[in-house]
């Protein structure tokens, strides 16, 4: 049973979330190496950290997008089947 008002297909916005994602890495990047070069190891690390969260969501994001578009896009909690209580 649903109880929200949101549509029965809604999809989360996959290739925004990849660009943001790739903006992130760009900039955690840029700021883990400028903090290390000025000196200031407890920022670069964590920009470090950063990076790698940034880079594991793109993980994610880049395996969904590529599960949709083969057509295997569907509820893995339940086995593919739907619950209808």
């Amino acid at each position: 049973m649903r109880t929200g008002s949101e549509p029965t297909t809604a999809r989360s916005a996959l290739r925004m979330r990849f660009w943001l994602s790739v903006w992130g890495v760009i900039w955690a990047v840029f700021g883990t190496v400028a903090f290390a070069v000025a000196g200031r190891f407890g920022w670069s690390l964590a920009c470090g950290l950063l990076l790698l969260a940034v880079l594991t969501d793109l993980v994610v994001v880049v395996w969904r997008i590529r599960r949709r578009a083969r057509g295997t896009d569907r509820d893995d909690r339940y086995g593919g089947r739907r619950s209808r209580r």
